[in-house]
């Protein structure tokens, strides 16, 4: 039934107060998989505190709060569908780990709905040097987001009264950025909207008669599904391990790339650790292989919880196994750091599920960060705002790959001071020798 149709996953970015839950918020109450006696109750709450006017974003406001205080939510209400494609929306937008979300991300995004706020001196915060619009945009395009819909929300606005000229003003900005990023800004859709009217949401605005694009479900039907990385060598990066009783070790994660099967001999890197799969499952249902996206707990023989860890690397002995790392080299970029990085520099890196302390062994290059050309060799420092390639040491064994390969592996946020200081893609990798014999 559903099987058939492709799954798109989506990441929702723009500046902070551009529409991004309420418009978000319109498509999953629409077309998703919220259950409808649940929509009732969030009316109904909204209602008695006088929030009637933030009903969508009410909807991702209760779905992102239950989210946070970590009670599982059914992830069905993440998702929506069309007739063609079933979306996820990876990310709820304005969470405050949201850049370092996007890199070192759980999931690839597939595409990116970029939503911009049109009102008078909403655009103009937005897209200013400080605004995030350019930030995010920037993030998606380094992160290899290669689909982009921009929708230039608030048409309903008393500003902006769902007039063209302003559609068009933004329109032009927004695409003269988007191209110096890398987009081609004639495969980006630009749908003016207005999430909370739902103006061009799902049908044909009457308001905008001179607009004559899609809707926004024309937009994100007409993405292209990804391909599914299962021809590649496979990586499992573990979440957990745990032991359970009558059954023994169970590693647990999601599949990254390629494909796992009960019987695959698999290493664990960079412990290498190397065992037999007895049983995958998924959901409490066994499976005859996992494949990319699955998040699996899988049984494995003669191996001690104590032996392999979160942030171990799973992958198939005979098919380009995962290594251990003795540095890597990685374009970076600050994003907000009091002082100036040098060479030395030793803060914690999460990169997958991992979460280990590398150093920052030299800086090689400054690199303009709207361009990615070459401004400076072995510069003293990188500060705030600026980018860099640079070579890494891990300061315990680690596990990573590069970013063109793998790429859940190869991207990474820095993690300083309780925040995100600086993202990171991995260019190269110096891998350790596989010692074997460890074979459990």
């Amino acid at each position: 039934m559903g099987k058939e149709k492709g799954h798109v996953s989506l990441v929702v970015i723009g500046h902070v107060d551009s529409g991004k839950s309420t418009t978000t918020g319109h498509l999953i109450y629409k077309c998703g998989g919220i259950d409808k006696r649940v929509i009732e109750k969030f009316e109904k709450e909204a209602a008695d505190m006088g929030k009637q006017s933030f009903k969508y974003a009410w909807v991702m406001d209760k779905l992102k709060a239950e989210r946070e205080r970590g009670i599982t939510i059914d992830i069905a209400l993440w998702k929506f569908e069309t007739s063609k494609t079933m979306f996820t929306i990876i990310d709820a937008p304005g969470h405050r780990d949201f850049i370092k979300n996007m890199i070192t991300g759980t999931s690839q995004a597939d595409a990116a709905v970029l939503v911009i706020d049109s009102t008078t001196g909403g655009f103009e915060a937005g897209i200013s040097k400080d605004g995030q619009t350019r930030e995010h945009a920037m993030l998606a395009f380094t992160l290899g987001v290669k689909q982009m819909i921009v929708c230039t929300n608030k048409m309903d606005d008393k500003s902006v009264q769902y007039k063209e000229d302003r559609y068009k003003e933004i329109q032009k900005e927004v695409a003269d950025y988007l191209k110096k990023v890398g987009y081609n800004p004639k495969n980006v859709p630009f749908v003016p909207i207005s999430g909370w009217a739902g103006d061009n949401m799902l049908e044909k605005s009457t308001n905008m008669p001179w607009y004559k694009g899609p809707t926004l479900l024309e937009a994100l039907d007409a993405l292209e599904p990804p391909k599914r990385p299962t021809e590649k060598p496979l990586r499992l990066p573990l979440q957990d391990v745990y032991k359970i009783g009558g059954i023994g070790t169970v590693p647990v994660g999601r599949v990254e790339t390629g494909v796992m099967k009960p019987g695959d001999t698999v290493l664990f890197a960079p412990v290498d650790v190397s065992t037999e799969v007895k049983s995958i499952e998924m959901h409490h249902e066994q499976l005859a292989e996992a494949i990319p996206g699955d998040n699996v707990g899988f049984n494995i023989k003669n191996v001690a919880v104590k032996d392999i860890r979160r942030g171990n690397v799973c992958s198939n002995i005979k098919n380009d196994p995962a290594r251990g790392c003795e540095n890597f080299e990685a374009q970076v970029i600050i994003l907000n750091h009091p002082g100036e990085i040098q060479n030395g520099y030793a803060p914690v890196l999460d990169c997958h599920t991992a979460h280990i302390a590398c150093k920052f062994q030299e800086i090689l290059t400054k690199i303009d960060k709207r361009t990615g050309q070459e401004m400076e060799k072995l510069p003293k420092s990188l500060k705030s705002g600026q980018a860099g390639i640079v070579n890494l040491v891990p300061q315990k064994p680690m596990c990573v790959e590069e970013y063109a390969q793998y790429p859940p592996l190869g991207r990474f946020a820095v993690r300083d001071m309780r925040q995100t200081v600086a993202v990171g893609i991995i260019k190269k990798v110096v891998k350790k020798e596989l010692v074997t014999g460890k074979k459990k």
